[in-house]
């Protein structure tokens, strides 16, 4: 029995490689290894090769069960799919897997989503309308903001309707802890945190949070997180600038240095019509860190020596 398993895993990796060996020679400069020994990849899809207005990042990580009997773990970054486009998107995908259990699914999910691509842009007049970076908007945005006006409510006000559509099976949605806000000069950021432990975990996590209308419409909504695969003794980690461009990589080496681990933060700006330069970034990280220390994944905020919820108590904020 333990050597049929071995030879089962060993199948699997020789299967992983000559996929991936093949997608690297049809994609070229699109397939993206991110760790090799983790089994990391990403590929960056496009709708047309001759200026491409529809682009999506499809990052997997392939388990040692994969392709014989488990599903490559993904995620789907783009700043603009979200909703019933990113639950449509998904589930198209997850049809796919089931319909070809036990075979190599990459080919085929990456041709996929560039037939979604393709579908969007004939649907479309032009490409999708991304969000501004925070320092474009000052002559977009109407002088409207106050400060209490998109701040989040407590989670009981929130829908209970589930965002998500598909079946989620044994996965439960994470509590989400909502931390205070930051203003500064009329822009407002305030961090939300869930800890997770799959990638569709996350997925959920975000479907839950755009339910809100307030963070729906928030400027942008940068969010990083890293899961710990304990069989592999590797992180499964990702970021989202969400238009703010390298918000979400420094939101993700914030969450490294802390070495924090299946913890989801995601930050919430609301832009209020003045400049802030590099202090943006600061609030950014405050926010974050800040409710990382009241969340107890660290045990001081100037002590990242031995953080990383390990020992973490989980506390719960009274509402205010």
């Amino acid at each position: 029995m333990a050597a049929s398993a071995v030879n089962l895993g060993d199948a699997n990796l020789q299967t992983q490689i000559d996929e991936i060996e093949a997608l690297s020679a049809i994609y070229g400069d699109e397939w993206c290894v991110i760790d090799e020994a983790s089994r990391i990849f990403c590929i960056q899809i496009s709708e047309s090769k001759d200026k491409p207005k529809w682009t999506l990042c499809l990052q997997v990580l392939l388990p040692p069960e994969y392709p014989s009997a488990a599903p490559p773990m993904y995620q789907l970054n783009a700043p603009w799919l979200r909703g019933a486009d990113r639950i449509e998107l998904s589930n198209s995908l997850e049809d796919l897997y089931a319909q070809n259990l036990g075979e190599s699914i990459l080919y085929l999910w990456v041709e996929r989503i560039r037939e979604f691509l393709v579908e969007k842009s004939q649907f479309a007049d032009s490409g999708p309308e991304f969000k501004k970076t925070t320092e474009e908007l000052t002559d977009d945005l109407e002088d409207d903001f106050s400060p209490g006006h998109q701040l989040l409510k407590l989670e009981s006000e929130q829908s209970p309707a589930q965002f998500l559509t598909e079946d989620n099976g044994d996965e439960e949605l994470p509590p989400i802890k909502h931390g205070d806000p930051i203003t500064d000069r009329r822009s407002t950021f305030q961090p939300h945190l869930a800890p997770v432990v799959t990638a569709k975990q996350v997925k959920m996590v975000l479907n839950k949070l755009y339910e809100n209308k307030k963070i729906a419409s928030a400027t942008h909504n940068i969010y990083a997180y890293r899961i710990y695969c304990e069989d592999k003794q590797t992180f499964l980690q990702d970021c989202e600038d969400d238009g703010e461009t390298a918000a979400g990589g420094r939101l993700l080496h914030l969450l490294q240095i802390l070495d924090v681990r299946n913890v989801m933060v995601v930050v919430s700006r609301w832009y209020g019509g003045i400049l802030l330069g590099p202090d943006r970034f600061k609030h950014i990280n405050n926010c974050a860190r800040n409710i990382l220390v009241d969340e107890n994944y660290t045990e001081s905020g100037d002590d990242s020596a031995n953080a990383g919820g390990k020992n973490k108590k989980h506390r719960h904020k009274k509402a205010k």
